[in-house]
């Protein structure tokens, strides 16, 4: 029944826990979706083809225009040329048929000049007598195709003219040839040759014959290749750059006509109501749960070190809602040309984070606020995150990080700012210099003042939201530490005035604790502070306490072992409500209460049991809590070792070691530390930082045997 208890307790401490931590990161998540969804989910319109535009529309996004990239694609295809192959043979074989024609006429007329009758006279023969013996002398293929009366032209033209004319014709040929004669074209390099040659200076005959020649002579060579004109139509599909519609681009002027071609257009980049996509709003949901779930685990970590409470999940909540919402108000005005996100005082939530919880935080949330401002500063571009911002809001706030070293001191705010001023200086001329536009000097100059004042007005409001935080939620910081260790506090003088000996007796135990607490890594300030807090309630009834009873009779001497006990284990409880009455710190209300734990009042105890065998022991226990937190055990143990060894006469090195374990054993062994997060390790630590303080502080005070009088 014990182990059903106790596994019930633990989840629902678990449920309650992560309730704490869960319920606000979804508020945090909500209100983040809803500051950015305009920013990645575009406004559409219900409009119609040929009507007239009421504004200027851009696309929210970049992609290609399939359509126009087939047409482009198809017109280039249009525009190859068919690819022939030309063959040279053809054209040879051609002009070689020409050739041999005049060859054969020359041959004629020299065979006929040597040709004698029977008396020697030379022979006459008539012009069908010539051509028969030409004919003999040519290719079946001339013979064939070329009429005689073309050969009786070239038989009355002279030799030289002949030659003449030959040379022109073959030229004439030779050229059309080089172009390639294809059958679509052949009548016209046919025309081509007869129109040079009709121009001519030659014989009429001979042009008479060539017009004849011509037909015979031009022959197609050229023939249509299928796999060269594939592979042409190949290179031209693929130099065609794909029409794009890129993100920003005016789609349509505000008065301008809606045309067929526009309409598209919208349709295909997604602005019309029909057509409205819900995946960028999906994707937008699934960033800021992820952004949500790194939150909680950074909350969950700090809650694990007993460190969160109500005030510092307010913060996170609080901050992150001041820092988005300031991102949103100036992105309203920010546009290409002005580019004002520059003076955003972004690093002002980081700042007052690593104050008021911690550096990780601080810088965990950083690069968190960076994305969110990468959306919202897109340039009402969906889809797409502004690099330039979060670059610039990374390192803005990360040398803000980095200069505020010293959080006990406000004026480190002030360096702080000095040197968030240098860093947005670089960053902007990290920009300028990469940017392909020409900046002026007075461009330069204005967006280095705009760096400038968002480094100041970071400082400036983390110093005027600084006490919000830390009286509105109850946050206690350094610096709010530093002011309550001050002498000048009401309570302080009332204990120095009052209960002078508890008031030096708390000063010891805070250098103690302070000392410890930084040996392990806890908080030392919060430790120092703290104790010198812890005993405030023995004002109530100071001369019951013995460090007050200077020159006056001990009260408890005439009182009851009993009503001792009530006196002197009241005392926790009245300080707390002191405290709670001067409105402090919860931790430190904390500490007074939880100083003493349940521990045992062993001097009431076994005084009353040597009169009263019944006494109970739970009547002499204090009543708790027990330490819950590192530094409310360790001021736990510097109260009571303090008290023992300030009670030695002569506290020597042995008797402090002797004196800080026993208490230490003591502690553990009746379980007053088993609620805070101390480990054995750390417990050692502590124990070895304690008896090295108190040998340092009493030093002067240990006695040295002295040397036996001769």
């Amino acid at each position: 029944m014990k182990v059903f208890k106790g596994m019930l307790e633990t989840i629902v401490k678990i449920r309650s826990k992560w309730l704490r931590i869960i319920v606000p990161v979804l508020a945090l998540c909500l209100y983040f979706f809803i500051i950015t969804i305009g920013n990645v989910y575009t406004e559409t319109y219900d409009i119609e083809p040929l009507t007239t535009a009421r504004e200027t529309i851009r696309s929210p996004i970049t992609i290609e225009n399939q359509e126009e990239t087939e047409r482009k694609t198809r017109q280039a295809l249009e525009a190859v040329e068919d690819r022939f192959d030309i063959l040279t043979n053809i054209a040879d074989e051609q002009i070689g048929y020409i050739e041999e024609i005049f060859v054969a006429l020359d041959k004629l007329e020299t065979d006929a000049k040597l040709e004698e009758d029977k008396d020697g006279i030379p022979v006459q023969l008539t012009n069908k007598e010539k051509v028969e013996r030409l004919k003999q002398l040519l290719s079946n293929s001339i013979t064939d195709k070329v009429e005689d009366s073309v050969f009786l032209r070239l038989l009355d033209v002279p030799k030289e003219e002949r030659e003449k004319g030959k040379e022109i014709f073959i030229s004439y040929l030779q050229d059309e040839y080089a172009n390639g004669v294809r059958t679509a074209n052949i009548n016209s390099a046919i025309n081509r040759v007869r129109e040079n040659i009709k121009y001519s200076t030659l014989d009429q005959n001979l042009i008479e014959a060539f017009h004849e020649l011509t037909s015979f002579a031009m022959v197609e060579n050229s023939f249509y290749d299928a796999e060269k004109t594939a592979e042409a139509k190949k290179q031209a599909a693929s130099n065609v750059e794909p029409v794009m519609i890129n993100a920003g681009e005016v789609i349509v002027r505000e008065g301008e006509t809606i045309t067929n071609d526009v309409y598209e257009k919208l349709q295909l980049v997604g602005l019309l109501n029909k057509d409205r996509n819900v995946f960028p709003v999906i994707a937008l949901g699934l960033l800021v749960l992820l952004i949500g779930s790194v939150i909680a685990y950074e909350m969950n970590r700090i809650d694990n070190l007993k460190h969160l409470d109500k005030g510092k999940i307010a913060s996170i909540l609080l901050i992150s809602f001041f820092v988005i919402s300031v991102m949103k108000i100036i992105s309203i005005y920010t546009t290409a040309s002005n580019e004002l996100f520059f003076i955003v005082p972004v690093a002002t939530g980081v700042l007052l984070l690593k104050q008021l919880i911690n550096e990780r935080l601080a810088i965990v949330l950083s690069i968190l606020y960076a994305v969110l401002g990468g959306i919202i500063f897109n340039n009402g571009i969906p889809g797409t995150l502004n690099v330039e911002v979060i670059i610039y809001f990374f390192f803005s706030q990360f040398g803000a990080i980095i200069f505020l070293t010293n959080v006990k001191d406000r004026l480190s705010i002030v360096r702080s700012g000095i040197g968030m001023t240098v860093v947005n200086i670089l960053t902007i001329l990290l920009f300028v210099f990469l940017s392909f536009e020409k900046y002026s000097l007075g461009e330069v100059i204005v967006l280095s003042s705009f760096g400038v004042a968002a480094a100041f007005l970071s400082a400036v409001l983390t110093i005027g939201l600084m006490p919000f935080f830390e009286t509105g939620l109850g946050i206690l910081s350094d610096i709010k530490l530093l002011q309550l260790s001050s002498p000048n506090q009401p309570l302080l003088k009332k204990i120095l005035t009052e209960a002078p000996g508890t008031y030096h007796h708390s000063v010891m135990v805070a250098n103690l604790s302070e000392t410890a607490c930084d040996a392990i890594g806890a908080n030392g300030l919060l430790a120092r502070v703290a104790a010198y807090y812890h005993d405030i309630g023995k004002t109530v009834r100071p001369h019951y306490f013995i460090e007050n009873q200077l020159s006056i009779k001990n009260p408890h001497d005439v009182i009851s072992p009993e009503q001792s006990a009530e006196i002197i284990i009241r005392h926790p409880y009245d300080g707390a409500e002191l405290l709670k009455k001067h409105k402090m710190p919860k931790e430190i209300i904390d500490v007074a209460m939880q100083h003493h734990g349940t521990s045992l009042l062993k001097y009431f105890y076994y005084k009353e049991k040597e009169t009263n065998k019944a006494a109970r022991e739970e009547d002499y226990r204090y009543p708790g809590p027990k330490p819950q937190t590192k530094e409310a055990a360790i001021i736990s143990i510097c109260d009571s070792v303090e008290a023992a060894v300030r009670s030695l006469k002569e506290p020597t090195e042995e008797k402090i070691e002797e004196i800080v374990s026993s208490i230490v054993n003591d502690r553990l062994m009746d379980g007053q530390l088993d609620e805070c997060p101390l480990t054995i390790k750390e417990v050692k630590v502590i124990h070895q930082t304690i008896c090295e303080t108190l040998k340092g502080i009493f030093h002067s005070r240990i006695q040295y045997p002295m040397k036996e009088a001769k």
